[in-house]
């Protein structure tokens, strides 16, 4: 049955309904707004104080499968208030928007829609780890 005014599965137009994305769609779509990091690459970015490691690992991942040397450990329910450069609560390395930060995960999803909040934050060098820290591990990259 129709108002006239489209079908609940309306997905344009103002004040139509949008058709829910599952999240393999989310992925692939944030996943187009920016280019992702492969382990070597921000293993190298990092010696070169080049990029900025951030773990969003929660705590008992972190404790079973070890650290990357150097890496920011922020819990990913922190993450947008410690590197927020205007922030009230920022860490003191994040210092700018232009902050190259490369965000970690365990498997690489998570980091990717992290990622998505930080550009909207304005930090438009923020990416992610491929594979995120199982990669990292599995490439022979350091981890203590």
């Amino acid at each position: 049955m129709s108002d006239g005014h489209g079908s609940s599965g309306d997905t344009g137009g103002s004040g139509g309904v949008q058709r829910p994305v599952g999240i393999d769609e989310l992925l692939e779509r944030v996943r187009a707004g920016y280019e992702r990091i492969e382990p070597q690459e921000a293993y190298e970015a990092a010696l070169a104080g080049d990029a900025l490691l951030v773990d969003i690992r929660y705590a008992a991942l972190r404790e079973r499968d070890g650290l990357i040397p150097g890496a920011l450990v922020v819990e990913r329910n922190e993450l947008e208030w410690r590197l927020d450069p205007q922030g009230s609560h920022r860490l003191p390395e994040a210092t700018s928007h232009a902050l190259r930060v490369v965000v970690i995960c365990n498997e690489g999803y998570a980091s990717s829609l992290a990622v998505q909040s930080l550009h909207q934050l304005g930090l438009h060098r923020a990416t992610d780890l491929v594979g995120g820290f199982q990669a990292w591990r599995a490439t022979g990259l350091p981890v203590v």
